[in-house]
């Protein structure tokens, strides 16, 4: 019973000399997302908070986005590792409890009798024993292990979070792309077939003396230059296609979808405060989850200065002769509290400790500079929203003055008051405004997909 006392008492003295805490705790600035935005008014609605089905306008695009979702193997590995970070931090946990081991065991002993005169010769020893041993985490050394694995298993859930939302933005991006080259395409065969006409009509007018041969030829090179383009668009599609086959974890092959001009951007582009890419950002979220472990890491190197306290316990039955080994009279029992307070262990204390404090600080500029890069991915959304915006506003315009400029020299060329080449520039200027336009309405809607991806939406 003495024993017992003694090992309490060491450990109540240990707890009344060793009483500080050796933990620090992480806290956030409240100063980190200030101007984040730049300019940008805060607003109590954020796109973000919009789900992915209520934000595009096309159960085709929708259906795709599901899929991947289901499908997509950047996706399955990331819900993996999850898994797996979630298993270490169950280990972490377990650590904070005591050990137990059974072992059996038999022991024969040939002693000489130089060594043991007048000892036995020989004997047999079986053994069966139950085995614990528990580490007090006075200091928190295995509290902050836990705590570290904690965050490093919320990190990886953002990581995946992170690939999630990356996931919907790839999609929709291709899936854009995919109807912008089928509309260039429909604009190129068009083109094709209005320039297959005007050779026709250069070809009469050649008749009547009023163009030469020069401009049916150059009439023909202008349609030949627009069609030699189609081969090049029916290849982007085709490798579009495969690339939204990959994200969508499906062999190479064609895609359903709808047209373009039935695309409307999203008008709803508020951002909300700049906070709240603190906790809707998958990638800020796992560099602030990230620097959270590197404070636990940082407390957890700081208890290994201090003393350790063990409590070892025994327990079994132990006997020469096996038949006699379960007899009451043949248990055995133990236990050790012990308490190890390094002195000199080659440095590695030391070295622990500035490793993690450097980790620390890694950690906290790594936050800091994807914070900054959150900040600046909104900026450029928004941006790229308004220039298209403009843009599309002036483009109708040029489109409606071109189309007017390539009937009127049409007409003007049949009465002799128009050159040949005045209708293939015009003819001309008006393919590329209509390529322009395509471009234009895509990165309309690629700015809306960018905004939301920047917000951190899509995870939720």
């Amino acid at each position: 019973m003495n024993s017992y006392k003694n090992i309490i008492l060491t450990i109540a003295a240990t707890l009344v000399l060793f009483s500080c805490s050796t933990s620090n705790h992480y806290q956030r600035s409240q100063t980190n997302t200030d101007g984040l935005l730049g300019e940008v008014a805060p607003d109590s609605l954020n796109l973000a908070n919009e789900n992915w089905q209520d934000l595009f306008n096309d159960p085709m695009l929708d259906s795709l986005i599901a899929e991947g979702l289901r499908n997509n193997f950047d996706l399955q590995a990331a819900i993996q590792r999850v898994n797996a970070s979630e298993a270490y931090f169950n280990q972490s946990r377990a650590a904070l409890l005591p050990s137990l081991s059974a072992q059996a065991g038999h022991t024969y002993v040939n002693t000489s009798e130089s060594t043991s005169p007048n000892g036995p010769p020989s004997y047999n020893a079986s053994q069966v024993i139950v085995q614990s041993s528990w580490e007090v985490d006075i200091w928190g050394k295995l509290n902050s292990a836990k705590k570290a694995a904690f965050f490093d298993y919320l990190a990886t859930d953002a990581a995946k979070n992170a690939v999630k939302t990356r996931l919907i933005s790839n999609i929709a991006s291709a899936y854009y792309n995919l109807l912008a080259l089928d509309s260039k395409l429909a604009i190129t065969h068009e083109t094709v077939k209005n320039s297959a006409d005007l050779v026709e009509t250069m070809k009469s007018l050649k008749e009547t003396g009023r163009v030469t041969g020069a401009a049916v030829v150059q009439s023909e090179a202008v349609r030949y230059a627009a069609e030699v383009t189609i081969p090049d668009i029916e290849q982007q599609i085709r490798e579009t296609e495969n690339t939204l086959c990959l994200l969508l974890g499906r062999t190479p092959g064609p895609i359903a979808r709808g047209k373009l001009e039935d695309q409307k951007a999203n008008e709803l582009l508020s951002t909300g405060v700049p906070a709240e890419l603190l906790d809707n950002r998958p990638d800020v979220m796992q560099a602030e989850f990230g620097v959270i472990s590197a404070y636990e890491m940082t407390n957890n190197a700081r208890a290994y200065f201090y003393p350790s306290v063990t409590l070892t316990a025994n327990a079994g039955f132990e006997a020469l002769e096996f038949k006699d080994l379960f007899d009451p009279a043949s248990f055995a029992a133990n236990i050790v509290g012990g308490l190890t307070q390094p002195i000199f262990n080659k440095r590695q204390n030391k070295t622990r400790l500035e490793v993690a404090k450097a980790q620390q600080a890694a950690a906290l500029a790594n936050f800091s500079s994807t914070l900054l890069n959150a900040g600046k991915e909104v900026n450029n959304a928004l941006s790229l929203y308004d220039a298209s915006v403009q843009k599309r506003e002036l483009r109708q315009k040029q489109l409606e003055a071109l189309e007017k400029s390539v009937d009127y020299t049409k007409e003007l060329l049949n009465y002799g008051s128009a050159t040949y080449t005045e209708v293939l520039n015009a003819q001309q200027s008006l393919l590329n405004a209509r390529l322009s336009n395509v471009n234009d309405h895509i990165q309309q809607l690629t700015a809306v997909v960018n905004l939301y991806h920047a917000l951190g939406g899509g995870w939720k």
